[in-house]
């Protein structure tokens, strides 16, 4: 029993090791009047100076602002928010520490004038779908973010007990198309990502696929790359795509980010 009790022990902490290595993601898409944009941005500039202080005190890696296209009133939504953790636990604790990040990014307002500050924020948009996501796999690179570069983004659905086998064929396949796109210039970085909150038949996207640009004209270059994939992978590839849907296409352009 000792030896048993010793190697569930041993596996926990393996796993939580584990776990602490990966990258999680929140995402949070808004919904923006074309006459709030103003005031939207200027309660993101708020925030901008409160995610600096979350970074600085280790409670999240970063924080990214996007602009979505198309972005129109019925398409969709116009902004995303993506906060960056190294940790499951930061992840669903992320309000955890946020007044304390505002008083030290304004040390100048009173607590009761941050926190109309911080009510005042919600009136600028509609945030209306929060996703909790675990990065699955990526290419290699030196591709590094910064404001203006443009993003792909595929939300798709995969079909219900199929889920790893999609997995699978993503990261066997598809990665290795992608990262000769990398290697070659043709774009920045590839990322699978895993939707695990929400869950179940009702969610609209289970996975999302991310490509990373540094500009317009890389993005229009790609689409005319042949990465020659072998007959072998292609079948793979072709085969994992099959289980999913593809339910939405998103570009984006990054305005804001903060990273230490």
């Amino acid at each position: 029993m000792k030896r048993l009790l010793s190697l569930i022990f041993v596996l926990l902490c393996c796993n939580f090791s584990q776990a602490q290595s990966d990258t999680y993601l929140t995402f949070e898409f808004m919904g923006v009047d074309n006459s709030q944009e103003p005031f939207y941005m200027e309660t993101e500039n708020f925030w901008e100076k409160i995610h600096e202080q979350r970074v600085a005190s280790d409670d999240i890696i970063g924080w990214d602002l996007w602009r979505l296209l198309p972005g129109g009133e019925d398409q969709g939504y116009q902004y995303l928010t993506v906060t960056i953790f190294d940790s499951p636990l930061k992840m669903m604790r992320a309000g955890d520490g946020i007044l304390e990040s505002a008083k030290m990014a304004y040390p100048d307002l009173s607590d009761e004038e941050i926190d109309n500050r911080i009510n005042l924020a919600g009136s600028s948009r509609n945030l209306a779908v929060r996703l909790f996501i675990k990065v699955m796999d990526r290419t290699v690179g030196k591709f590094e973010m910064k404001p203006g570069m443009i993003l792909s983004m595929d939300l798709m659905k995969v079909k219900e007990g199929q889920q790893d086998s999609y997995e699978k064929a993503e990261m066997e396949s598809t990665k290795s198309m992608y990262q000769k796109h990398v290697d070659s210039g043709a774009m920045g970085e590839w990322q699978l990502l895993k939707v695990l909150l929400p869950e179940g038949t009702d969610s609209y996207t289970s996975h999302i696929s991310v490509n990373m640009f540094d500009n317009w004209e890389q993005h229009m270059k790609s689409m005319n790359f042949k990465p020659g994939l072998t007959a072998e992978q292609q079948k793979k590839m072709s085969s994992g795509i099959s289980n999913r849907e593809l339910k939405w296409v998103y570009k984006a352009e990054l305005v804001k980010m903060v990273r230490k």
